[in-house]
């Protein structure tokens, strides 16, 4: 990113335990990540890994039998800094959320009132932060649908959520997180319940708002496809951590940890590789239990002694690259990505030029 870029949010060794019946689970065991101004961060990893729970903690949304036992996530805006963690929930609810930082979930229907039609949930939220005037906030209603592709806008703000495509759906919920003028957005998998022609079109939406209004964005997504067109930079998170991060160039051309190299292998290809789709042996660890080591150190083909002893660090790989692999220490034995992994990525930099030429 650009040096004079300002950063909007600094998250440091956050760690959120879920106590159960059965014993805790450490859900996230020391995230650490930051976000500037005007810049997509995707949250890649598979279920479970924890990339959710993380900022659900900075909206105050966790369950009630979620512990945050330490940590900080600050969120700045202008010359005021608040700790995301640590803020009164009535105080969240009227200076944070919404008109601050605003979330977007997987399932519209999930986040809209099925009783109540398009028009009044707008009206609602527009009118509890701002108390404009009722007509006002119709009219203001009318924008922002009109912002987000709704080509009918004063028909939809009298239909119901069930009488919407999903993502028509869709489109009336980021509507509605815009309403307040939020300095960042978060997507919590946004268009992985639609089709892929619908999930284009939002991405394209989100891509296109986000430059207009200059948001910055975390994008949480399992979808690589997704990470590729939307985001800037992206972070791996694998058993609560992030275990790799860098740019969109680093972690697709240039990726160094192995888990990093299982998620790329594992993407269908459309054209050219093989046929038989790779996926990453073993299970991600029991979270319930002690982890010694590098969390991925027992699916891990390269996996070397000390990974099953000692917890690797974040390695330093360039300015903008970072990946916590024993792999990268400077004394471990010298070790290339798999055949089939390179190839394919030199695939991928051919089909970029030829698009680039095109």
């Amino acid at each position: 990113m650009n040096d004079t870029a300002k950063t909007v949010l600094e998250v440091k060794d956050l760690k959120i335990t879920f106590r159960l019946p059965t014993g805790d689970v450490h859900a996230i065991r020391g995230l650490d990540l930051s976000l500037e101004e005007n810049e997509v961060l995707a949250l890649v990893g598979e279920s479970g890994s924890g990339k959710s729970v993380g900022v659900k903690s900075f909206m105050g949304i966790l369950p009630e039998n979620a512990v945050i036992e330490s940590g900080e996530a600050v969120f700045h805006d202008g010359n005021e800094t608040i700790d995301l963690l640590k803020i009164k929930e009535a105080v969240r609810r009227r200076t944070v959320n919404g008109s601050r930082i605003a979330m977007i979930f997987q399932d519209p229907m999930t986040s809209l009132n099925p009783t109540l039609s398009i028009g009044s949930q707008l009206i609602t939220v527009l009118r509890s932060h701002d108390k404009m005037p009722k007509k006002a906030a119709y009219a203001r209603g009318i924008e922002l649908l009109r912002e987000v592709g709704i080509t009918d806008p004063e028909r939809t703000m009298g239909q119901y959520p069930h009488q919407l495509s999903g993502g028509m759906r869709q489109r009336v919920v980021i509507a509605i997180a815009l309403s307040q003028n939020p300095k960042l957005l978060i997507c919590d998998e946004p268009t992985t319940a639609l089709d892929v022609t619908i999930q284009e079109r939002i991405l394209d939406l989100l891509q296109s708002i986000q430059r207009a209004r200059g948001l910055s964005i975390i994008f949480i997504t399992h979808n690589l496809g997704v990470v590729s067109k939307i985001a800037d930079r992206v972070a791996v998170m694998y058993a609560g951590k992030i275990i790799e991060t860098g740019t969109v160039f680093d972690i697709f051309y240039d990726p160094r940890h192995p888990y990093t190299w299982g998620l790329l292998s594992a993407v269908p290809e459309l054209s050219g590789g093989k046929s038989e789709l790779y996926s990453i042996p073993g299970t991600p660890p029991d979270l319930s239990k002690e982890i010694v080591g590098d969390a991925f150190a027992p699916r891990n083909p390269y996996a070397l002694a000390v990974d099953f002893k000692a917890e690797p660090p974040l390695f330093r790989l360039s300015n903008t690259h970072y990946a916590a692999t024993w792999l990268a220490d400077p004394r471990a034995p010298k070790t290339e990505m798999p055949k089939e992994l390179k190839e394919r990525i030199e695939r991928m930099k051919q089909e970029a030029k030829d698009y680039a030429e095109g």
